[in-house]
């Protein structure tokens, strides 16, 4: 398809969620690379769609909705005559950046990061070493745009616009929010994007122009978070979602372990090529399992405030030491290695804001946890929030009894003294 004046290419494809998304040029040659299109076979929700069955959509579909809304952002800061003083190029990093801000991602959503690995954005720069990447962004004419965007994406960049792909209003959490909702089928990630995006404002802050938001976002701004906090506890932090994703987890770690899959091999994979390596090469009976869905059933289940302050914090933080306590517990209670899994997720950013405010009375204020409360209402509960979501969980391959009282006794001890107890041979169910 050709625009009007004749002279500048573009595609129109089809969205179930946001309806006609338009490609420019530059951006249909990145859309045509390989790495980018190896993004069509990485599902958006990992293991999900075991639980929730529509939740088959990937990240490619994510990564058009982004750049989508990016290029609604622009316009209408346009529009506005906001932009002033902005250069092409940092338009033009930004609306890119949301294309490609996921390109570095691994297979099944988060879970190998979790199981260790680096973080996707950290690998983005590989990908945009590859000839077909690198040939599309040297096309652009934007001078050192791969290096601009690997700052962009791990939230390095200096490019005033860069609170549109990386910050507490980012496009990304607007655009995942609204179609993991969508396509799991649930009503829980309901936001006002309209709403959201004429909210979005230039402001001077600290000395720089960045994005900001409007006094009149800030009902929608919230409803947004509390859409998050709902998703994690009902969808993304399911039990059967995180039963899935434990023992994925484990078979990948194991197969790394034995030498028989390479870490660098696995970040450039796609969901079904790392299944079948499994299959073949990791523990067959645990591959074998997640796909028949014969997952792990919950032999504890405990909210996390029925916790000690602080207990557990290293299950969600060190899965060295979380794979020794799960086999040094499968052996005490006389289970195969790998029969039983912890699990206890965290996200204590789920419902963090720093982001300029400006005010009704013209004033530019600091949205955040700290900052401005008479605006912010939920602010208030940010960490019970958090709290309410996570569930400590035992799963288990049989049926087997785990004593709550010995779990809870476990896991409020610090990473220091269950490294010890490991060391010197001591039981970690026993007082």
């Amino acid at each position: 398809m050709v625009a009007a004046g004749g002279n500048r290419r573009f595609e129109v494809v089809r969205d179930p969620l946001w309806n006609n998304i338009r490609l420019d040029a530059d951006a249909l040659g990145i859309l045509d690379s390989e790495p980018f299109q190896r993004l069509r076979y990485v599902r958006q929700l990992g293991h999900a769609f075991l639980v929730y069955p529509g939740a088959t959509h990937s990240r490619f579909e994510h990564a058009l909705g982004t750049y989508h809304l990016a290029r609604r952002a622009l316009g209408l800061l346009d529009e506005r005559s906001e932009l002033h003083g902005i250069t092409d190029a940092d338009k033009t990093v930004v609306r890119l950046g949301a294309l490609l801000h996921d390109i570095g991602h691994y297979p099944f959503s988060h879970a190998l990061e979790e199981a260790g690995l680096p973080s996707h954005e950290a690998l983005a720069r590989e990908h945009f070493c590859h000839p077909e990447l690198n040939a599309a962004l040297a096309a652009t004419g934007v001078p050192r745009l791969a290096d601009e965007l690997a700052k962009l994406i791990d939230g390095t960049s200096v490019n005033p616009l860069r609170g549109l792909i990386s910050g507490s209003l980012d496009l990304d959490k607007i655009e995942y929010l609204t179609r993991d909702a969508r396509m799991c089928g649930v009503p829980y990630g309901t936001v006002d994007v309209d709403r959201l995006l004429h909210s979005l404002t230039m402001v001077e802050h600290n000395g720089r122009q960045v994005v900001g938001v409007h006094e009149k976002g800030v009902s929608a701004l919230e409803s947004l978070l509390f859409a998050k906090y709902q998703m994690y506890r009902n969808v993304y932090w399911h039990h059967g979602v995180r039963s899935a994703t434990a023992m994925f987890k484990r078979v990948v770690r194991d197969a790394m372990a034995r030498g028989q899959l390479d870490p660098s091999w696995v970040a450039g994979s796609t969901d079904e090529t790392l299944m079948e390596a499994l299959r073949r090469v990791g523990d067959a009976t645990l591959a074998g399992r997640l796909r028949r869905r014969r997952l792990y059933k919950r032999g504890l289940d405990l909210p996390a405030n029925a916790l000690p302050m602080g207990a557990g914090e290293w299950i969600a933080n060190d899965p060295d030491l979380v794979e020794s306590v799960e086999n040094r517990l499968a052996e005490e209670l006389g289970l195969p290695p790998g029969s039983m899994l912890l699990d206890f997720p965290a996200k204590p950013e789920m419902l963090a804001v720093d982001l300029p405010l400006l005010t009704n009375a013209g004033r530019i204020e600091t949205l955040s946890t700290d900052g401005v409360r008479e605006h912010f209402g939920l602010q208030h509960v940010a960490e019970e929030l958090h709290t309410a979501a996570r569930c400590l969980r035992v799963f288990v391959a049989e049926p087997v009894t785990v004593s709550r009282d010995a779990v809870v006794r476990l896991v409020g001890h610090s990473a220091e003294e269950i490294v010890e107890r490991l060391a010197g041979g001591k039981s970690l169910l026993e007082p």
